[in-house]
């Protein structure tokens, strides 16, 4: 099969970086060309990503790359992976869009609009449905698909089964959110060792707005919000990737545990069933172990490392109506470049590329 040609925007930031580890060899996919700003663009990749952090290698095809600008007249892909800044992105990604280009964005700049499809593919692919109605609104050739927030992303993963089962009416929510979260250059070593920071700017916004329109549905051209209540607190800890959540559910029906393990469990989604390459056979693993999950042991879980999540100390809270949990998610995999992959994979199976 001929691979679809892709470039990557904001390549040199660690969002960036992963794009390049999951993209390179991808089977569908082919990288033509990576972009970034001015200050990095006309150099070779190997010379603009100094910082590069990965384990692997940079690949030798991507090493001398040359870096372009983020403008569609120098990429050559009509299908681009956006991980630029918010603020930068809001610009760039609709000028792709205006020109014809599909955008895979994992920046939030168009998140919260209301004709922009916010997708978790195992959670909302019915959402892709919103793109028509973002074309004609704005006159696109093109358009634009986001994936939410790294730590949105595992929460839904985990309500959503239970939400579909169980119904829910509130959910408190305690992140404890790893350093890569907050990219390169990231946190500073003397602020965050021997420390945890209990505030991330903007981040418990994100978290309680995202949940509430990947959970909601679609009438009459836009979403309705899903009708639960969710509280959050944001906190960094210096853990190097993995973002753990402590997650208190009431739920509008009785919730046995057991039954929950269950239904968290055997959860699947259009990725499962279309066998979409970066998607896990098991997109939510229950561990039963009493101190599980952990980051280090559960961050690479899955058939596809770091796209799954993990879920532990599942239990009932007051009564029969609460809920308590952990989850683990790879903010940098599963929250970020594996989640603007994912979206595209799903793009390509149901023929919208």
């Amino acid at each position: 099969m001929k691979k679809i040609d892709v470039s990557i925007l904001g390549c040199t930031g660690t969002v960036g970086q992963r794009l390049i580890e999951m993209v390179y060899n991808h089977p569908w996919f082919n990288i033509v060309s990576i972009a970034a700003s001015e200050r990095s663009a006309s150099k070779k990749y190997k010379e603009a990503a100094v910082n590069w952090h990965l384990p692997m290698d940079i690949p030798e095809e991507i090493r001398d790359m040359t870096v372009v600008n983020t403008d569609p007249r120098e990429t050559g892909a009509r299908l681009v992976f956006s991980a630029l800044p918010s603020d930068i992105a809001k610009e760039v990604e609709k000028n792709f869009a205006e020109v014809g280009c599909v955008v895979a964005s994992n920046a939030s700049a168009y998140r919260m609009e209301k004709d922009v499809p916010l997708v978790i593919p195992e959670v909302n692919p019915d959402h892709l449905q919103l793109i028509e109605v973002q074309r004609e609104n704005r006159g696109w050739d093109g358009y634009i698909v986001t994936d939410p927030n790294c730590t949105t992303i595992g929460l839904a993963m985990v309500l959503k089964p239970i939400y579909d089962r169980f119904g829910l009416d509130t959910v408190y929510v305690s992140t404890m959110q790893a350093i890569s979260g907050a990219g390169l250059p990231g946190v500073p070593g003397l602020l965050i060792t021997d420390n945890i920071i209990p505030y991330i700017k903007d981040e418990e916004k994100k978290v309680m707005t995202e949940n509430l329109k990947i959970l909601g549905k679609i009438k009459d051209g836009e979403v309705k919000f899903a009708d639960f209540k969710i509280a959050v607190s944001c906190n960094r800890v210096p853990v190097i990737d993995g973002h753990t959540e402590t997650v208190f559910i009431k739920t509008k029906e009785p919730v046995d545990v057991e039954e929950a393990k269950k239904v968290l469990s055997e959860f699947e989604g259009e990725p499962q069933r279309l066998n979409l390459p970066s998607a896990p056979k098991k997109p939510v693993i229950v561990r039963n172990e009493e101190d599980r999950p952990q980051p280090r042991l559960d961050r690479m879980a899955g058939t596809v490392p770091g796209m799954s999540v993990t879920v532990g100390r599942v239990r009932q809270g007051f009564d029969e109506n609460h809920l308590l949990l952990t989850l683990i998610s790879h903010n940098t995999i599963r929250g970020a470049a594996g989640a603007v992959v994912l979206n595209a994979e799903l793009l390509y199976a149901k023929k919208l590329l």
